[in-house]
């Protein structure tokens, strides 16, 4: 068999690396085999590619020294920063993450965290209830991916870069856009992949409308925003792509223009009807702001051009358990399972559902599943989610087991805390149960749970400035909290006796 066609076959079955070995034979005999050359550079590639239409996770230093947001105090429903408040999703139902918007029911980047609203806020290490890892910036992620080559070549990289004549590569298209992939994905060199995209789109006459996206992608991971904007606007008047419309959402999303971007996303949508990318993208924006009946809509419409979406399944799955539907919820998992989605998170949610639903014995089965999937990461979670269980069946002692599993799994688990101090408050030992409540506020000062806790507790034992001081917060993190405007009455009118 010609080796060429077989690492053809190899890269089309992504045997990436099989690939990579047969193409570096063939560039040993005759290092001048420009087949071969590109498909090498092609695996590699693909080895280390990332969807760059994804929103990135935000870190610590885009946080703190964001320069391209336009208004620095922008109105509910107008910002990222600020979700519309009257959102019909209360926090008493359904957790929310640090930047006050409800969890989403599908991790991807850009919802593992919110935006800050304080320094303190931001120096914390930011967490949800479905993972305990901190979440790093992109840019070190690239950083990363970056020093790939140095691992695929024991010689060292399989290009020099330093040695490369871009304005040769420029005039040819079939070996500059591997070429300029490889650059940009597997070897993390901006620079040079600016050069090579600015030589190729000089080439082209400004006319080529991928080099303009590939210069968009380029200034956009340099920081420079309204040069990308300029660039994919320039690049749409040369050709309508789905991508293109994703590229500028994504850039007014980074300059915290929600409204701008569900524009464009609906501009991109009476271009392509029905595209279940641009669908996703509005109903991600509409999730984000807050306002999720329009994000469950359109989901609905994503699940209507592609009915096999695992996030729109998922979204609207979490959906339905929160609006005490769970038997809808059910079977929404149940499709997640058939189409061969098989892990801990998932198993959690078909027996949190099954508890729900009254299906006690397919309850067990599903936990017993999730702990042995469980790795280290998540395994306090699902303890957690057992010990919540074991509270709503009132067996105390098995729950206060598991949340002691859970804190020994994740020591930073506030919602394990919390629940336990609870337990603790139970069985009359107020000092451990005032403990646990600290505990769980200082690891997770936007939950309102502790702090309305430890108001009551503190109320009970006659500390009424403490209990003062702790129901304000709880109001302050959830305005809307009944139990806690009853409380804060209660105090106040004792203020006034006195």
């Amino acid at each position: 068999m010609d080796p060429l066609f077989m690492a053809n076959s190899l890269y089309r079955m992504r045997r990436l690396e099989e690939c990579v070995k047969v193409c570096t034979e063939l560039l040993e005999k005759n290092p001048r085999d420009q087949a071969a050359w590109s498909l090498k550079l092609r695996a590699l590639t693909e080895q280390t590619y990332i969807d760059e239409v994804e929103y990135d996770e935000e870190g610590l230093a885009e946080m703190l020294m964001d320069e391209n947001a336009i208004a620095q105090v922008a109105r509910p429903g107008t910002s990222l920063a600020r979700p519309i408040t009257g959102s019909t999703t209360s926090q008493g139902i359904r957790p929310v993450s640090q930047g006050g918007r409800p969890v989403s029911g599908f991790v991807r980047p850009g919802t593992q965290s919110g935006r800050p609203s304080t320094m303190e806020q931001a120096l914390q290490t930011p967490r949800t209830s479905h993972t305990a890892r901190p979440v790093t910036s992109a840019s070190g992620r690239y950083t990363r991916l970056g020093t790939a080559s140095m691992i695929t070549e024991p010689g060292g990289p399989f290009i020099d870069v330093s040695k490369l004549n871009f304005t040769k590569y420029a005039g040819r298209p079939a070996l500059a856009k591997p070429l300029f992939m490889y650059l940009f994905h597997h070897e993390n060199d901006l620079k040079s992949a600016l050069a090579l995209a600015a030589a190729a789109t000089e080439m082209a006459k400004f006319k080529d409308w991928w080099w303009k996206v590939q210069l968009g992608k380029c200034y956009f991971r340099l920081g420079l925003i309204r040069d990308a904007e300029k660039q994919f606007k320039s690049a749409m008047g040369h050709g309508q792509f789905v991508d293109i419309y994703l590229f500028l959402a994504k850039i007014y999303i980074k300059m915290d223009q929600p409204g701008t971007a569900l524009q464009t996303l609906k501009k991109g949508l009476e271009k392509f009807p029905g595209n279940a990318h641009l669908l996703t993208g509005i109903a991600r924006v509409q999730e984000a702001l807050g306002n999720q009946e329009e994000s469950v809509n359109h989901y609905k419409q994503v699940l209507l051009a592609d009915n096999t979406n695992i996030e729109a399944i998922a979204s609207l799955a979490t959906h339905h358990f929160y609006d005490d539907q769970p038997e809808i919820a059910l079977k929404l998992y149940r499709r997640l399972l058939q189409m061969g989605v098989y892990n801990t998170e998932l198993f959690v949610n078909l027996g949190l559902c099954s508890f729900y639903a009254q299906q006690y014995d397919v309850t067990i089965n599903c936990f017993q599943r999730a702990l042995n999937l469980a790795s280290d990461e998540n395994m306090a979670d699902v303890w957690y989610n057992i010990g919540h269980l074991a509270m709503g069946i009132g067996d105390n002692s098995l729950a206060y087991q598991c949340f002691k599993m859970a804190i020994t799994n994740d020591n930073n688990h506030a919602e394990a805390y919390n629940n336990l101090g609870v337990l603790e408050w139970r069985n009359n030992r107020k000092e451990q149960a005032v403990a646990c409540f600290k505990t769980s506020k200082g690891i997770s000062p936007h939950c309102y749970e502790p702090h309305y806790n430890t108001a009551v507790l503190t109320e009970e034992a006659g500390d009424i400035q403490t209990s003062y001081q702790s129901v304000k917060k709880s109001l302050d993190t959830f305005p809307d909290h009944l139990d806690s405007k009853q409380l804060f009455k209660k105090i106040r009118q004792h203020f006034e006796a006195i």
